[in-house]
């Protein structure tokens, strides 16, 4: 009997810690995601589209791996065709979440941080609602196209084409988030910069932390995620809010949805005000911290199921 009731003990320990480990972020996964996305034949620019839609293929068997419902937003910029990649959780009808990230790069770089870590992000994010089966709203993933430039502040960039459909549908919208950049972290002083200079006082000189950033008057849904954020997350957080005109609290894929009325936020390690190999060839997977960015997810997720 004593055998036997160690016995269950010992099994009940083992489903606890697996049941544990299925529900937060893989790093062995996380760096897998970004190894496909960073040897690619060429570089994954709006110009190679092979490479470009070899990352979109990948991105998509991933989502439909994570049991996501899938769908596909096709449209053409300069006689080509670019894609989203949309994977749906939850219930069919009713408000949604938007969570995105762009998978394309500027130029000839591989673009580790700048934006594989941001699509890594949404996979393993994926992979972990995967496992919710009670999920009470829906939560729409989608993977971006053209956010570099020549497209960055234009109507061909693809969360545009998502956010404008959105509104053309009259979705009911709880809120965005874009995920820009998430896996450099250095911990020396001095290693953080800011769009003004005065905010190293207040936000500290080391790049050891993420940011929730967002504009003056948001809404609900940006204060709600920004301290939800904060709260949930396992590593450092500093919450920034500023004007829309202030250098750098725009420079990714939420800036449409406020364009059309939506509250976004962005979720990031500050882009190039820390990492220096941005949009550079040096933006390459060993310089990114595996354990950081899958804190940040396990933050996300953990948000997800509290809003």
């Amino acid at each position: 009997m004593l055998f036997r009731l160690v016995s269950l003990l010992l099994f009940s320990l083992v489903a606890v810690a697996a049941l544990g480990q299925s529900v937060t972020a893989d790093t062995a996964r996380l760096r897998q995601h970004l190894v496909a996305l960073t040897t690619t034949p060429e570089p994954r620019n709006y110009l190679h589209e092979a490479s470009l839609n070899q990352a979109a293929d990948y991105i998509s068997a991933q989502l439909v791996a994570a049991g996501a419902r899938p769908s596909e937003q096709a449209y053409r910029v300069q006689g080509r065709t670019y894609r989203n990649l949309i994977g749906s959780f939850g219930p069919e009808d009713g408000p949604r979440l938007i969570i995105g990230a762009h998978y394309d790069v500027c130029g000839e770089q591989p673009g580790a941080d700048d934006n594989g870590t941001g699509v890594t992000a949404l996979l393993e994010l994926a992979r972990l609602l995967g496992q919710q089966p009670n999920l009470t709203y829906r939560i729409d993933l989608v993977a971006y196209t053209l956010e570099e430039p020549p497209f960055f502040r234009t109507k061909s960039m693809g969360s545009y084409v998502h956010a404008k459909q959105l509104l053309d549908e009259k979705v009911d919208v709880k809120g965005m988030v874009a995920l820009e950049m998430l896996g450099y972290f250095d911990d020396r002083k001095g290693s953080q910069d800011y769009p003004v200079g005065p905010l190293k006082a207040v936000y500290g000189s080391r790049g050891n932390y993420v940011t929730v950033a967002q504009k003056f008057g948001n809404g609900h849904f940006g204060r709600q995620f920004a301290r939800l954020y904060k709260r949930e997350a396992g590593l450092p957080v500093k919450r920034f809010k500023a004007p829309a005109w202030l250098p750098g609290i725009d420079f990714s894929d939420h800036l449409n949805y406020w364009q059309f009325g939506y509250s976004a936020v962005l979720l990031t390690d500050t882009a190039f005000y820390r990492n220096k190999h941005y949009h550079e060839i040096t933006d390459t997977l060993d310089r990114l911290d595996m354990r950081r960015l899958g804190l940040s997810v396990n933050a996300l997720l953990a948000v997800v199921l509290s809003i």
